[in-house]
């Protein structure tokens, strides 16, 4: 197999590196290196980083303070370009700090490269199962999160993706100028210049552990992003249009209930249609919780993008924030 970097760019991700790290370098076959730039944690993230150095041969961990929003508009972004510049080898694969890696994660993910059938794969992300909240599982389709790993996914995430060192080069490297959206950006320049591979056993484990208010939050966060890019507007329109609709059912129901009749089955097929083989087999308060996030999505994404589109100022949580 051709030498592969992974890199990640972590701030005050104490509580999830040592995992982060652990199952990275247990790939099969291994990285030649993995790049993690910190950037600036004041947690312990940076100490835990130092020590793992020391036990992992292939741990590169580079400081660099000027990745966060003191510095820079983009600071994922910007650790993400600080990590490629430095990887030593021509396929890049980048990995996220709230999520694990199976073993095979790495091979999976660039065997499209390897073989040149492809120079940009996305993998997608699957809820980690051992530790998933109500609220991460009712939200996970909402951010384009699979429920099982072997579930087909052609969605763009960072968490789970690779491609050659040229076709970053060639796009610039990613947006520095966006807080959340970066991977967003990047793939749509991608996906002009080349076609994507989809290999569907290359999934990040994610760990959100939300609660309902973070998981709004963070569709929050993500449709002002979309807002100040000025992506995914059919989107906004298809959400937009949703709420309208409630409404009007709402309004009209004195005269006749088959409105909101049909509102309540559109909400039923947003809810689950996508994964409903195995939401079939969770206990009621999972599915009350997804259909409560259904009703709220539309909500959530139409206020916010909207807000973005006419504000350009992005939401960034205290973790970011504060640093």
């Amino acid at each position: 197999m051709p030498a592969v970097s992974v890199i990640a760019t972590v701030l005050n991700e104490a509580e999830n590196i040592a995992r982060l790290i652990e199952s990275l370098a247990a790939q099969a076959p291994p990285a030649a290196e993995i790049v993690i730039v910190d950037g600036g944690s004041t947690d312990g993230t940076w100490e835990g980083l130092s020590e793992a150095a020391n036990r992992h041969a292939t741990l590169r961990p580079i400081r660099d303070p000027s990745c966060s929003l003191k510095f820079t508009p983009g600071p994922i972004s910007k650790g993400r370009n600080v990590a490629i510049a430095a990887a030593r080898s021509d396929l890049i694969a980048c990995a996220d700090a709230g999520c694990t890696y199976a073993p095979n994660w790495l091979a999976e993910l660039t065997a499209p490269l390897v073989s040149g059938e492809a120079e940009y794969a996305l993998g997608g992300t699957c809820l980690d199962p051992t530790d998933a909240t109500v609220w991460d599982l009712a939200s996970a389709p909402f951010f384009g999160v699979k429920m099982e790993a072997d579930a087909p996914t052609k969605s763009c995430t960072a968490r789970s993706m690779a491609f050659t060192k040229d076709l970053w080069r060639r796009l610039g490297g990613f947006a520095e100028t966006v807080f959340f959206g970066e991977d967003t950006l990047f793939d749509l320049e991608a996906r002009r210049v080349t076609t994507p591979a989809f290999p569907r056993h290359a999934k990040a484990l994610y760990r959100p552990r939300n609660s309902f208010g973070s998981a709004c939050r963070q569709m929050a966060r993500y449709a002002v992003s979309d807002g100040i890019l000025g992506v995914r507007r059919n989107r906004l329109m298809r959400n937009a249009a949703r709420c309208v609709a409630e409404v009007a059912a709402i309004v009209v129901l004195p005269w006749t209930w088959i409105p909101l009749a049909a509102i309540a089955v559109l909400a039923l097929h947003f809810a689950f249609a996508q994964d409903w083989r195995f939401m079939r087999t969770m206990k009621p308060p999972v599915l009350a919780a997804r259909l409560v996030f259904s009703l709220t999505v539309p909500w959530i994404v139409a206020i916010n993008q909207m807000r973005g589109s006419l504000t350009k100022r992005s939401l960034v949580n205290p973790q970011n924030s504060g640093v």
